[in-house]
């Protein structure tokens, strides 16, 4: 027999992410349209935030310690991590992030000590979300803005098995839109068809 907490909540089935989802360059929300994706991946992908909280009133006699009043978000570190399990020209260079493509090899990558704004760009992380009507509509999607994959081009390889491509992409603030956070995140519920 069941005891009283042993429940689950109402829309169950309406409400679980399923799968390990797709990162992708480009998302419309709106149509559900995608970008290319960027590789195939392994082990999921992970996202988070990385919140860093200030108190206002730590410093300030006979205010208790984490006061909510007093308590701002100082900063995000968004972040979208995980493994790739397969290779282009053009991911090895978004991974490498610093550096260009050789003029006339676009199979050579060439890095630099210098970024550019250019080596920053978005990504996209939606993985499948409710089965309302069973045709696949819903999705949960995270949107990192200004992306620069922070550990470099890493590999390793396997005997008898996968390569593997870290990745860390860090979502970046942007001068031009200073309170911009960056990321934002898209809950959509799959529509009855």
């Amino acid at each position: 027999m069941n005891g009283l907490y042993t429940q689950f909540p109402a829309d169950l089935a309406e409400s679980v992410q399923m799968n390990a989802g797709i990162i992708v360059d480009d998302f419309t929300p709106s149509t559900g349209e995608i970008g290319r994706i960027l590789g195939a991946t392994n082990s999921g992908i992970s996202f988070d935030p990385k919140p860093t909280y200030e108190d206002f009133g730590a410093d300030i006699d006979n205010v208790p310690a984490n006061t909510m009043q007093l308590k701002r978000v100082a900063r995000f570190d968004p972040v979208v991590s995980g493994s790739f399990r397969t290779m282009t020209a053009a991911l090895a260079k978004r991974l490498n992030a610093a550096g260009a493509v050789a003029a006339g090899d676009e199979t050579h990558i060439v890095p630099s000590h210098a970024l550019t704004v250019a080596d920053f760009a978005d990504v996209w992380v939606i993985g499948d979300y409710s089965n309302a009507g069973g045709n696949g509509t819903g999705f949960i999607a995270v949107h990192l803005r200004n992306a620069l994959n922070a550990t470099g081009f890493k590999w390793k390889t396997n005997k008898d098995g996968k390569g593997e491509f870290d990745y860390q992409f860090h979502g970046h603030y942007d001068l031009d839109h200073p309170d911009e956070v960056p990321f934002e995140i898209y809950v959509r519920p799959g529509v009855a068809a």
